[in-house]
């Protein structure tokens, strides 16, 4: 999820791309795009490189920051210059259902009993499983917060907080501040009632939220004093952990879960070689090597029955860290995605 940049070779949107493999090639190489910043990191390492070396083709690697929009407006532009993208649920489904994805050939991708069924689609293949949860620096807050109740509350915990700028995720959090239950969430936010209830919690904490939209922003306002606590991506911290000794700290019990999933885009220069690669990336002896970098979870079940108990331990698929986690409701957000988009960039205008 890093800022896109204008390239002269792939320019129809403010895009960069990096190749990572020396060579020319008279066809546009074959290009994978991500989320960057830690995890595309590790992707590189685990995936993207020795693909390129086991196959022996060149690829390019870009980033993006989601939105099914942007997909939209790809496509519609003609051929597409991305053939294998990594999307978020209601992507996947909003794309498969409006054919901008080609049908995935699990024969050859080989692995499909091995999958967990929600990473298997007829257009997608399971990346890995995150976590949005709430994070702050544990050498600031020696007792931190344990629901997003305490994250609503400034008295108790001063200071500004972080969220991810967009509806989703934010309503549902919003809800679970004003007393909802998790079991009751969607269930209220599927009300004309529940929706002002969330908008109406919102109010309460919007002088005091700072707005995300790359996933490394929220762990440097964090790092910075800017904010005390935000809404974080679970890989995000355990990263700036390990890399800089931080002693940032989670709050599994209430955060919400989610599988990104690879797509070839409809009509992509290089399908064939997309299908190879998420082959590649599908079998378990590779997904295995991921979470050695980057705490994500598999979807592969014999990957995930693999990885070490510390490790284990920290990725949002272990059973202790589900426990009180929300999954997102990929349907309700499939079918309501665009009009809470409106009013959440209507609110926020105000």
């Amino acid at each position: 999820m890093k800022n896109l940049f204008k390239t002269a070779a792939f320019g129809m949107f403010a895009l960069a791309s990096t190749a990572l493999v020396a060579g020319q090639a008279n066809a546009r190489d074959l290009t994978i795009v991500g989320w960057g910043g830690v995890a595309q990191a590790a992707q590189s390492d685990v995936y993207f490189k020795p693909f390129s070396q086991k196959s022996g083709k060149p690829f390019l690697e870009e980033s993006w920051d989601g939105g099914y929009g942007v997909l939209q407006a790809k496509m519609k532009a003609g051929s597409p210059n991305w053939d294998v993208v990594q999307v978020e649920a209601e992507e996947l489904a909003l794309g498969c259902a409006d054919g901008l994805y080609e049908k995935l050939d699990w024969d050859k991708i080989g692995v499909k009993d091995e999958f967990l069924p929600e990473a298997v689609n007829e257009c997608g293949a399971g990346v890995y499983y995150w976590s949005l949860a709430m994070g702050y620096d544990g050498d600031k807050l020696n007792d931190g917060p344990k629901n997003w109740v305490d994250f609503w509350d400034t008295t108790k915990f001063p200071g500004k907080r972080s969220l991810r700028k967009g509806a989703k995720y934010n309503l549902e959090f919003a809800l679970l501040a004003d007393g909802v239950k998790p079991a009751e969430l969607y269930d209220v936010l599927s009300t004309d009632e529940g929706v002002d209830r969330a908008f109406k919690k919102l109010d309460e904490l919007k002088p005091n939220i700072v707005w995300w939209e790359a996933g490394a922003q929220p762990v440097q306002y964090l790092a910075s004093g800017e904010v005390s606590i935000a809404a974080v991506y679970n890989g995000r911290v355990t990263g700036i952990n390990k890399a800089e000794g931080k002693n940032f700290k989670l709050v599994w019990p209430e955060s919400m879960y989610a599988i990104d999933s690879w797509v070839i885009l409809k009509g992509a220069e290089n399908k064939d070689a997309a299908l190879d690669f998420i082959a590649f990336a599908s079998q378990a002896e590779n997904q295995a090597k991921l979470p050695l970098k980057v705490d994500y979870g598999m979807p592969n079940k014999k990957a995930a029955a693999t990885i070490p108990p510390e490790i284990d331990a920290n990725l949002p698929t272990y059973p202790d860290n589900l426990k009180q986690a929300i999954p997102l409701n990929v349907d309700f957000w499939i079918d309501n995605s665009e009009a809470l988009t409106a009013r959440f960039n209507a609110w926020l205008a105000q």
